[in-house]
């Protein structure tokens, strides 16, 4: 195929409450998934630290406040996780990327810079006041500045602890910050800060919104080196994220360049060069004829004894409620598509649009899911329980690993992954979940959750995701 996208902001229908037996479902990285307030406490103490070049306003003593908790986590968790003990970061500095008579940072001037930055020859944690952290702030909320100041303090842990060195690479490095910041906000989360509050829903599904935002573009075929000098795809920044979430702080030392290529595999990283040299989009115009050729992979993939067949137009389904832009109806062994909403759902959009990265593989990963729920059917399985959503996403992913390399197609058309399509296919998990659904289109409240299962399939048989969900 040609990438696989997401884009907009819908609100998933959520499954119904669990039963015992698929309490997983209602997990996110096994908490207990909770609908309420995220973000600064309102008896949150004032911060104590103090930062140069500082206006002393609202963002600056966010910011504060969470270098405030992310040094409370280090110092209970430092000990835990390393020989020695913890020593705070030396000096910090605010500036205002919108101001061109601003401060120099660890020798740079930070003019039309929006970063966040961690400098070791200064010891230094530097921030944008005026631009990133208040545009972070209003469309992720305060829990994600609390993140991202625990991702920039995970390089001071590194090099503190000897964990890296100047010449480790930068994917490495930004990999294990990540997971850092998914320890830290786990903390958080487990309700261990008396500055900030989490809910695993929602406060949860924005801290990963801004992870997915601050991937790396999409590579071309002359930036191979940002392959180890990069901070990642989306998938592997939420990846890393989820490894700290899960398994703590120490789970985070074990990345390296060999983990990191364990976890990407043969996914493609770099866009592909047409015969005439020019480089490929990764996207590909979703029509009949391209959701044909998907079902014949469909079938080459899963080698069911009774395919789908496949509907252009939406049909009534007489005992289930139709899925947005795509259904299956059991009783008929049909996947149907809204062609239309298809088409929309594909075009590319990206963090420039206001929007989690969107494009061919949004509209194709919803359809394959689709498909999966016909492999459940053939097995019996229920279709409208809670784990079915998450055995969708598994199974999805299953599909969509299987297409990193060509599978040659009756119809002579190919459809093969491209650099960017994981991006779209993270992205559309989180923002409207229909990938991770049940026949109706019900999916598991936790964004973390659905990503997590397609992972699960990227890494698996369909037997194992069958077994696991």
């Amino acid at each position: 195929m040609v990438v696989l996208s997401l884009t907009g902001c819908a609100s998933p229908t959520t499954a119904p409450p669990p039963s015992d037996e698929f309490s997983t479902a209602f997990l996110a990285g096994g908490l207990p998934v909770t609908d309420g307030p995220s973000g600064l406490r309102s008896d949150a103490p004032m911060p104590q630290r103090s930062a140069e070049y500082s206006d002393g306003g609202s963002i600056d003593q966010l910011v504060l406040t969470a270098v405030d908790d992310v040094e409370q986590f280090w110092a209970s968790t430092y000990p835990q996780t390393f020989d020695g003990s913890f020593s705070p970061v030396e000096t910090l500095v605010s500036y205002d990327s919108e101001d061109p008579y601003g401060p120099e940072v660890c020798g740079a001037d930070l003019y039309d810079e929006p970063n966040a930055l961690y400098c070791l020859p200064a010891d230094t944690m530097a921030w944008d006041r005026g631009f990133l952290v208040p545009t972070g702030r209003g469309f992720f909320g305060d829990a994600s500045i609390a993140a991202l100041v625990a991702h920039e303090y995970g390089h001071a842990v590194q090099y503190s602890s000897g964990l890296t060195s100047i010449l480790t690479e930068t994917i490495v490095k930004e990999q294990q910050a990540d997971c850092f910041a998914g320890a830290y906000t786990r903390w958080v989360a487990e309700g261990n800060s008396n500055r900030f509050e989490l809910s695993t829903g929602d406060g949860l599904n924005r801290i990963l919104a801004g992870v997915i935002t601050s991937r790396d573009d999409v590579l071309t075929p002359d930036q191979t080196d940002m392959i180890e000098e990069g901070h990642g795809t989306a998938l592997d920044r939420v990846s890393a994220f989820q490894m700290g979430f899960t398994s703590a702080a120490v789970k985070c030392t074990e990345i390296d360049l060999d983990e990191i290529a364990q976890r990407r595999g043969d996914l493609p990283l770099i866009l592909g060069t047409e015969p005439d040299g020019n480089v490929q989009s990764g996207e590909m115009t979703v029509d009949q004829n391209t959701l044909v050729s998907l079902m014949e992979l469909l079938d080459k993939v899963f080698r069911p004894q009774s395919p789908p067949g496949l509907s252009m137009t939406p049909e009534d389904c007489p005992e289930t409620a139709s899925s947005p832009s795509a259904s299956y109806c059991p009783s008929t062994n049909t996947v149907s598509v809204d062609l239309s909403a298809l088409e929309q759902m594909s075009v590319q959009a990206d963090r420039d649009d206001y929007v989690l990265p969107q494009g061919d593989n949004t509209a194709l990963s919803l359809v394959t899911s689709r498909y999966t729920l016909s492999l459940q059917h053939a097995r019996g399985e229920p279709l409208n329980a809670p784990s079915t959503a998450l055995r969708t996403a598994c199974l999805t992913g299953v599909a969509q690993r299987s297409m990193a390399d060509p599978i040659e197609l009756p119809s002579g058309q190919t459809l093969v992954l491209a650099a960017g399509d994981m991006d779209e296919a993270v992205g559309g998990l989180l923002v409207n979940g229909i990938v991770a659904s049940t026949v109706d289109g019900s999916t598991v409240p936790a964004g973390f959750t659905r990503i997590e299962a397609f992972r699960e399939g990227l890494y698996s048989s369909s037997e194992q995701c069958f077994d696991r969900y």
